[in-house]
């Protein structure tokens, strides 16, 4: 099957390399410098242990995009989400199925009013991977995993889904075909809106924030609104999830952060609508009380609406 990966950066790329080092039929669609960055490079993959791969990868930019594609992998920031819709659309025909790894899920949304429920995916991933001056990918370790499944009001299942498993599935990482793939994306989402509030609140990593005194009860208390906010919208999170979660953001001397937090350090746009915002809506909508949430959502609003006035 013909996979178009949309974008080449820290996580599409990630896993686009990985896919094409397994012999899968993987094309790129990147920016003209980003083309011109892999011809001369290639997709270079640099690991913990100092391991780096470099892959030759085919690459397409969006006014060459001709013919459909049979799977478009997307994982793009939210906030580029409708650019890329715009970018890719050429790509979708009457059976391409669009396997999207987005934070948070009102991407889910916008795929299906542009391209109709059958042919969109839910998907969920894990990887911790940046990406350098220079494009190079660098994996920090830990799990690499991608999830993904028909969503309930759409179709693919059986046959078709097998075979979108069989074209992502064998790459060197784990890849799961879901048969719950809403509750994994509202567990996944829960996750990092937490690990945000935790790290973006406090102004410090995990471990900072338990080192003080408080810093294990405010932790918690974050979760449990997440928690409260997926229990009421039908999709509670499962016990398994819930102790990860819980694990991690009372962990102490943890350097763990959360993608948005370190985006904010650095100057960068931030994906707040999607993680945060939009979790607030709907907890405001359910009637479901969410007050540390709600401050997050604030101060990161305070931040993006100085940052655009820069």
């Amino acid at each position: 099957m013909r996979i178009l990966v949309v974008g080449a950066g820290a996580t599409g790329g990630y896993f686009g390399a990985r896919l094409a080092q397994a012999g899968r039929d993987v094309t790129f669609l990147v920016r003209p410098r980003r083309a011109d960055q892999l011809a001369e490079r290639g997709l270079r993959v640099r690991g913990p242990d100092g391991h780096d791969d470099r892959i030759d990868v085919n690459t397409v930019v969006k006014d060459r995009l001709a013919d459909p594609f049979d799977i478009v992998l997307l994982a793009v920031k939210a906030y580029a989400l409708d650019g890329a819709i715009s970018d890719f659309t050429p790509a979708v025909g009457p059976a391409t199925t669009i396997v999207p790894f987005l934070n948070g899920i009102g991407h889910i949304g916008r795929l299906t009013e542009a391209f109709g429920a059958r042919r969109v995916y839910g998907g969920v991933c894990y990887v911790a991977s940046t990406l350098t001056d220079d494009g190079d990918i660098v994996w920090l370790g830990g799990a690499q995993e991608l999830r993904y499944g028909p969503l309930a009001n759409g179709s693919g299942a059986g046959e078709h889904a097998a075979h979108v498993h069989d074209a992502l599935a064998g790459a060197g990482f784990p890849a799961e075909l879901s048969d719950t793939i809403e509750t994994d994306m509202w567990e996944k989402w829960i996750f990092l809106a937490s690990v945000t509030a935790v790290t973006c609140l406090a102004r410090g990593t995990v471990g900072d924030v338990n080192a003080v005194e408080g810093g294990r009860e405010f932790a918690t208390a974050v979760t449990e609104e997440g928690n409260r906010v997926a229990v009421a919208a039908g999709f509670a999170p499962r016990a398994a999830a819930t102790r990860r979660l819980l694990d991690t953001v009372t962990q102490p001397g943890a350097a763990t952060t959360s993608s948005v937090f370190r985006d904010l350090r650095q100057g960068r746009p931030l994906e707040n609508d999607a993680i945060i915002t939009d979790l607030v809506r709907r907890a405001r909508a359910l009637d479901v009380a969410t007050p540390l949430l709600d401050a997050t959502d604030v101060n990161l609003a305070v931040y993006q609406r100085a940052r655009s006035a820069t």
